[in-house]
Protein backbone atom coordinates (compact mmCIF):
# COMPACT_ATOMS: atom_id res chain seq x y z
CA UNK A 1 0.00 0.00 0.00
CA UNK A 2 1.42 3.37 -1.07
CA UNK A 3 1.02 6.63 0.85
CA UNK A 4 2.15 8.73 -2.10
CA UNK A 5 -0.11 11.63 -2.99
CA UNK A 6 -0.02 12.77 -6.60
CA UNK A 7 -0.89 16.11 -8.14
CA UNK A 8 -3.92 14.42 -9.68
CA UNK A 9 -5.06 13.44 -6.16
CA UNK A 10 -4.73 17.03 -5.00
CA UNK A 11 -6.63 18.34 -8.00
CA UNK A 12 -9.57 16.10 -7.03
CA UNK A 13 -9.97 18.07 -3.80
CA UNK A 14 -12.63 20.76 -3.66
CA UNK A 15 -11.57 24.37 -4.10
CA UNK A 16 -12.07 24.97 -0.37
CA UNK A 17 -9.91 21.95 0.49
CA UNK A 18 -7.15 23.09 -1.87
CA UNK A 19 -7.21 26.59 -0.39
CA UNK A 20 -6.89 25.14 3.13
CA UNK A 21 -3.98 22.99 1.95
CA UNK A 22 -2.26 26.03 0.44
CA UNK A 23 -2.76 27.96 3.69
CA UNK A 24 -1.26 25.11 5.71
CA UNK A 25 1.72 24.89 3.37
CA UNK A 26 2.23 28.67 3.42
CA UNK A 27 2.01 28.77 7.22
CA UNK A 28 4.59 25.98 7.45
CA UNK A 29 7.28 28.18 5.84
CA UNK A 30 9.55 29.89 8.33
CA UNK A 31 10.37 33.40 7.04
CA UNK A 32 13.87 32.99 8.46
CA UNK A 33 14.44 30.15 5.96
CA UNK A 34 13.84 32.38 2.93
CA UNK A 35 17.02 33.77 1.45
CA UNK A 36 16.85 37.05 -0.42
CA UNK A 37 19.14 37.87 -3.29
CA UNK A 38 21.27 40.99 -3.07
CA UNK A 39 19.07 42.59 -5.73
CA UNK A 40 15.96 41.98 -3.61
CA UNK A 41 17.68 43.30 -0.49
CA UNK A 42 18.70 46.48 -2.34
CA UNK A 43 15.18 46.99 -3.67
CA UNK A 44 13.66 46.54 -0.20
CA UNK A 45 16.20 48.95 1.28
CA UNK A 46 15.37 51.48 -1.45
CA UNK A 47 11.63 51.16 -0.77
CA UNK A 48 12.14 51.46 2.99
CA UNK A 49 14.25 54.59 2.46
CA UNK A 50 11.51 56.13 0.27
CA UNK A 51 8.92 55.25 2.93
CA UNK A 52 10.99 56.80 5.74
CA UNK A 53 11.44 59.98 3.66
CA UNK A 54 7.67 60.19 3.08
CA UNK A 55 8.09 59.72 -0.66
CA UNK A 56 5.78 56.72 -0.93
CA UNK A 57 2.03 56.84 -1.42
CA UNK A 58 -0.21 54.09 -0.14
CA UNK A 59 -3.62 53.13 -1.43
CA UNK A 60 -6.41 51.28 0.29
CA UNK A 61 -7.72 48.09 -1.29
CA UNK A 62 -10.97 49.97 -2.00
CA UNK A 63 -9.03 52.65 -3.92
CA UNK A 64 -7.15 50.03 -5.93
CA UNK A 65 -10.37 48.19 -6.83
CA UNK A 66 -12.09 51.44 -7.82
CA UNK A 67 -9.16 52.41 -10.07
CA UNK A 68 -9.08 48.95 -11.66
CA UNK A 69 -12.77 49.09 -12.43
CA UNK A 70 -12.59 52.63 -13.77
CA UNK A 71 -9.91 51.69 -16.30
CA UNK A 72 -7.20 53.96 -14.90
Amino acid sequence: MSNTITIQDLLKLSVAERILLIEKLWDSINPQDIELSEAHKKELDKRLDRYLKGETRFFSWEEVKRDLHSGK
